[in-house]
């Protein structure tokens, strides 16, 4: 039995009923990451082979329960075989609740207060629960300091700078670094810094943020983790959203000390720059070392932040070499592509019956693609199943387990995939996808549902569902 599943039944009673993959080739941690269920219940489970991370992330987790932040529970542990059990969080992150939401119209109500609950938890884990904090468990630095600064900065030289092919002055560089990195280290820096406090490391259970992926955290500044935040790349942030999260952050902080808000942003954008080069740094080094090419669609997000900040903000620290290196970054033709096949695309999803009329393209643009799902597996044939549809928990688990199902989902995702690219490239505004089962309630309904969750985290895609024979009943 798998170190994973031995963990469930330890901890529940019985054992797991289906173990599903959460994170596979798009992922950039390292992490096998599973969600085991069975009875009713679910856990995450994870195995990683840096015991120091694991030590990490359980010391933290434990530490942040007591303060009451929102992290999850550790379940069950086996160090010394690199595996934990933990609390199951749902699958919807601000960043795709963020990419579910964003209209034509940009970025909804419903977003802006998402984000402000998170920017009001972010305090409690740098000052509240950082006063107390054993940062003895950090790892690989117990803080960010001109080491961990450095590493970042060459981080972003060697995978990004170097294997794009942006011409630097290397001595002339390494003056820069060494001057931003002394400006840095002048920032009060007694709190505690959770690393990557991004979007994708936010989960929404409820309706209320929940945080993973603190276990890089140490002792640093405030302003490096409201940095990332706010200029997570593809999540694509309104300027002025940016401008009025960071006062709502203020506001927030002062509530655990005071602040001098003319010195706290004296230091603030030259942390974003920081921020955007480690980010770039990661692009580089997962899109041109490990070749998979899709980490650099985060490129022009992050050479359009770096645009804004030139047109924006004087720091108050001369980096000559570094503007320059940034500057033609931004200039090179294969980024400069890149940034154009982002252009606006509204894919449309749905599901219907065969026994009824096709959904109608109102857009003008043909049909686009229709999925026929009639030949995979049907949980309608099962009385259980009668009332349920395909966006139905247990429906779900049915469908996931058949390799059939696995099987049609990556076909037709491929597809699409290649036609949304292309249509983008050629600034098409539309293209629509539907999946058509026999009576438009399980199987149509599942595969319209997870083709869009694939769509919505795409740069510069708007996803519309409908489910055409729910909506007759109000479903």
């Amino acid at each position: 039995m798998d170190i994973l599943e031995r963990l469930f039944e330890r901890h529940f009673g019985f054992a797991a009923e289906s173990v599903k993959p959460l994170q596979g080739e798009l992922g950039g941690s390292g992490r096998a990451i599973v969600r085991l269920s069975g009875r009713g219940v679910s856990a995450i489970g994870v195995q990683y082979a840096v015991r120091e991370e694991n030590i990490a992330f359980i010391e933290f987790s434990r530490h942040f329960r007591k303060h009451g932040l929102p992290v999850p529970e550790i379940f069950s542990l086996a160090l010394d075989e690199g595996a934990y059990l933990e609390e199951d969080l749902g699958d919807t992150t601000l960043f795709e609740f963020l990419s579910e939401k964003r209209g034509e119209d940009g970025v909804g109500p419903e977003v802006v207060e998402a984000y402000k609950q998170t920017v009001a938890v972010l305090p409690r884990f740098q000052v509240e629960a950082g006063r107390d904090l054993d940062y003895s468990a950090c790892y690989p630095r117990a803080s960010f300091d001109r080491q961990s600064i450095h590493w970042d900065l060459n981080y972003f030289k060697y995978y990004f700078l170097r294997l794009a092919g942006v011409g630097f002055n290397e001595q002339a560089l390494e003056d820069d670094f060494e001057r931003l990195s002394e400006f840095l280290l002048s920032a009060p820096r007694d709190y505690f810094l959770y690393r990557d406090f991004q979007s994708r490391n936010v989960m929404l259970r409820d309706g209320e943020p929940w945080f993973v992926d603190y276990q890089g955290g140490r002792k640093g500044a405030l302003q490096y983790d409201i940095a990332s935040l706010l200029y997570d790349g593809k999540a694509n942030l309104p300027p002025a959203l940016r401008e009025e999260l960071l006062a709502y952050y203020l506001d927030c902080l002062e509530k655990y000390l005071p602040v001098n808000r003319e010195e706290f942003l004296g230091h603030y954008y030259a942390f974003v720059y920081v921020r955007i080069m480690q980010a770039m740094g990661a692009y580089g080094f997962r899109g041109f070392y490990e070749r998979k090419t899709h980490f650099l669609e985060s490129v022009p997000f992050a050479l359009k932040n770096l645009r804004w900040l030139k047109e924006n903000v004087t720091l108050p620290v001369s980096l000559p070499a570094l503007m320059e290196a940034l500057d033609r970054a931004s200039g090179m033709e294969r980024f400069e592509a890149g940034a154009k096949a982002v252009s606006p695309l509204t894919v449309r999803v749905f599901s219907f019956s065969f026994h009824r009329e096709m959904p109608a393209d109102e857009t003008g643009n043909g049909g686009g693609f229709v999925f026929d799902v009639r030949g995979l597996p049907n949980p309608g044939r099962e009385e259980r199943f009668k009332t349920q549809n395909g966006k139905d928990a247990a429906v779900i688990e049915y469908l996931e387990q058949k390799q059939s199902v696995r099987q049609y989902l990556a076909h037709a995702i491929a597809l699409v995939d290649a036609n949304v690219a292309e249509y983008q490239r050629r600034g098409f505004a539309n293209l629509m996808v539907s999946f058509g089962c026999t009576g438009g309630q399980h199987r149509s309904v599942y595969l319209a549902e997870q083709m869009a969750k694939h769509m919505r985290v795409k740069p510069g895609v708007t996803v519309v569902v409908r489910h055409v024979e729910q909506e007759k009943i109000g479903r």
